[in-house]
């Protein structure tokens, strides 16, 4: 994993966050997620309020209330008399969290494979096209932006409010850890073949498969992150 870094060290954006969101301070909480999924904030990282406010264009009050909301997600720690900062998962946490995770998407496929509609399997076909383009130009970024959307609307297909429920609040948790199981270009490779399975099943409304499919890609995804934490690891000993 990266180092943790402090916001000092970071570019300013290149327009500022407005008032003009449904509210400011979850449209900072949604730029702050996207900057955690992305790796600019690491695990370990201190949120400087004065470096992020003045990066974002925002005040602390907001900025304060979207910490709290990250909070709520897992993704921030919130430390008494202390700066906040991103929360670090160990080992045993990020190995349990992808196995439920796994266990969530399968039960996902097999009910999508149940109640999806043509339309939705068309928009699901759609989106994987785009982003297996996006793979081919080796632009990580839109690749999982739209990888994302996937895994969200065979969720949503799923049409089961619970699973929905359990299955938004843990990924919202490992989502810059699914982001990072992709840096591995092999891996990466893997994953976007994994992704053309998929449609396939789902096609033929095959539960069974789709679930399995779902099943192994995040396993697979889990061990590329450990696997990639050992290297950093290995680096930072040497």
């Amino acid at each position: 994993m990266d180092a943790p870094k402090d916001l000092d060290s970071l570019p300013p954006e290149s327009a500022s966050l407005s008032a003009g969101s449904s509210t400011l301070a979850g449209a900072l909480a949604d730029r702050l997620r996207d900057m955690i999924i992305e790796g600019e904030l690491p695990a370990g990282t201190r949120l400087n309020e004065r470096a992020l406010c003045e990066r974002l264009g925002a005040s602390r009050t907001p900025l304060r209330e979207a910490f709290r909301l990250l909070a709520a997600e897992h993704l921030v720690e919130l430390q008494p008399n202390r700066s906040a900062q991103v929360v670090t998962l160990s080992d045993d946490d990020i190995r349990e969290s992808f196995e439920v995770m796994g266990a969530l998407e399968a039960l996902s496929g097999e009910l999508a494979c149940q109640h999806i509609t043509p339309d939705e399997v068309a928009e699901i076909k759609a989106l994987t096209f785009e982003m297996l383009a996006c793979h081919a130009r080796r632009d990580l970024p839109a690749y999982y932006r739209l990888n994302r959307a996937i895994h969200d609307r065979i969720n949503r297909a799923a049409a089961n409010g619970l699973l929905s429920q359990v299955y938004t609040k843990l990924n919202l948790r490992i989502q810059n850890l699914r982001f990072r199981s992709n840096f591995d270009p092999q891996k990466w490779d893997a994953a976007a073949r994994e992704h053309a399975a998929m449609v396939d099943a789902l096609e033929a409304r095959d539960g069974g498969k789709l679930g399995a499919i779902l099943r192994g890609h995040l396993r697979a995804k889990g061990q590329a992150v450990l696997d990639g934490r050992r290297v950093e690891q290995s680096k930072d000993t040497a």
